[in-house]
């Protein structure tokens, strides 16, 4: 590890901007889009909000897991520490190469594009406008990030600030405004057939994000302390503040009127600030889709950073800059990625590149609608991200058996229920989103299949071309947390 690198990850987050990361990568466009489908699928009001309960009780033991890991093996990357520890190199590699390629990337182009389509609605120059839009955010955003570390963490805090000094406002608005339907006399519509299923998809989609913080590990203050107490706190105020928005919709727009609502949050700021209220929203949306597209950037780069310490190959990405102490190269390559899949997905010329590609190899041309398209491309890749979700959370039960010596600062209750619970969850999950993604699941195999290659081909033990040093090393000092290959 060079000298830049050794000094770049000295403990900087405080509790307060790690539980900012969380609640501000969380908190994203979901809760104002998804709310009307939960509460389609729903048979009551006390259901609906039932179902968002349920999703943060397993967020929260989820947290569990990865507050136990993160404290077990404090080392920025998370999931990539934990993989490799858990599974050996090939899982941990296969979860950064899928990370840089399209899943974390292709997160923060979504967020980005979220961005544009309100940003659109306040002012549309025609065009390519909302490309334009949603680049100007990801490179601008990046930039301060390479700027210092200050200068990202801040920009993360005063972001989260604004979203939830918004979501406050959506909730006094529902108080002030009055009930335009009474709940209680509502005549709930039955749902249909497996439609809980479907609710409960849409709630764990809406809270993820809260293991983010497990990827800057080794930045926070008194990590062992701070990195489970951030983990609940996050989950736990995400998942109050969820409660309080959607007890507000049903409280200003009663249960049919959340149902049917096309702009939810929307109508509940109209009815208290009339024609001002559409424009606050847009407002509210982006100021929340920044905050994500931000939180996104600061803490994917510490996963490629981490690669980069591990493989020669990409030992450029490890390294930090001495003058703003961030990972500038790990901060430039998630930029330019993220374009690039912004262009091939969100401009015409892009998809048409792709439909000519589908077509070309007889496969039928993809429809690729819904913010830019990446609706479309993260409905490809959920599986995948369900699939490594999973096996983090069956790592704490691995490495609490096969590590036993090793130091826990922190441990899963009730263990191993609680981790056997959400690998359960995750299970489910990664079913629904194979059968939703169908045919499309094989897109999002298909970096899984390319990094295997490259694995096979040159990290395999021996390798000079490309190598890798796992066998044995002592992680952020800890004694007793050596990684082994």
């Amino acid at each position: 590890m060079n000298t830049s690198q050794a000094n770049a990850a000295k403990p900087h987050l405080t509790l307060w901007d790690t539980v900012s990361i969380i609640v501000g990568i969380v908190i994203g466009a979901g809760i104002y889009e998804t709310a009307p489908l939960v509460f389609q699928n729903s048979d009551t009001p006390g259901l609906a909000l039932g179902i968002w309960s349920l999703g943060g009780v397993l967020s929260l033991m989820g947290a569990l897991c990865y507050a136990e890991l993160a404290t077990a093996y404090p080392r920025s990357g998370g999931d990539y520490t934990y993989l490799t520890r858990a599974y050996g190199p090939w899982a941990g590699f296969l979860f950064g190469w899928s990370q840089l390629a399209v899943l974390m990337t292709g997160s923060i182009g979504m967020m980005a594009y979220i961005f544009a389509d309100y940003s659109a609605t306040i002012w549309d120059f025609g065009g390519e406008a909302k490309f334009i839009y949603a680049s100007a955010a990801v490179v601008l955003l990046t930039l301060a990030n390479i700027a210092g570390l200050l200068i990202g963490k801040r920009t993360q805090n005063i972001l989260t600030s604004l979203k939830v000094i918004g979501l406050l406002a959506i909730v006094l608005a529902a108080v002030f405004s009055g009930q335009s339907a009474p709940t209680s006399e509502t005549v709930a519509r039955p749902a249909s057939a497996g439609s809980l299923g479907l609710a409960m998809i849409l709630v764990l989609y809406t809270y993820g994000g809260w293991n983010d913080s497990a990827l800057v590990t080794a930045e926070v203050q008194n990590n062992h302390r701070n990195i489970p107490r951030a983990l609940i706190l996050g989950t736990l105020s995400v998942t109050v503040i969820y409660l309080l928005i959607n007890a507000a919709y049903l409280l200003a727009l009663g249960f049919d009127g959340a149902r049917t609502s096309k702009a939810i949050a929307a109508e509940v700021l109209g009815r208290a600030l009339g024609g001002f209220g559409s424009k606050a929203m847009s407002l509210l949306v982006m100021v929340s889709a920044l905050g994500a597209v931000n939180g996104l950037i600061y803490t994917g780069s510490r996963i490629y950073s981490t690669v980069g310490e591990d493989y020669r190959l990409f030992k450029w990405l490890s390294w930090w800059s001495p003058r703003t102490s961030t990972p500038a190269r790990s901060l430039t390559i998630q930029m330019l990625i993220t374009l690039a899949l912004m262009a091939l997905v969100g401009t015409a010329q892009g998809r048409a590149l792709l439909n000519l590609a589908f077509t070309s190899v007889g496969t039928e041309t993809v429809s690729w609608s819904g913010h830019g398209g990446f609706d479309t491309l993260l409905r490809c890749t959920s599986p995948v991200f369900w699939l490594f979700f999973g096996l983090t959370g069956f790592a704490a039960v691995v490495l609490r058996i096969r590590d036993p010596k090793t130091h826990r600062p922190f441990k899963v209750p009730l263990f191993p229920v609680l981790p056997l619970i959400f690998c359960s969850m995750c299970g489910y999950m990664l079913y629904s989103a194979a059968d939703y993604a169908g045919k499309l699941t094989v897109l999002g195999i298909f970096p899984l299949v390319v990094g295997l290659i490259i694995f096979m081909l040159h990290v395999r033990p021996g390798s000079r071309a490309f190598g890798h040093k796992i066998q044995t090393q002592t992680i952020a000092g800890e004694p007793g947390c050596e990684r082994s290959s």
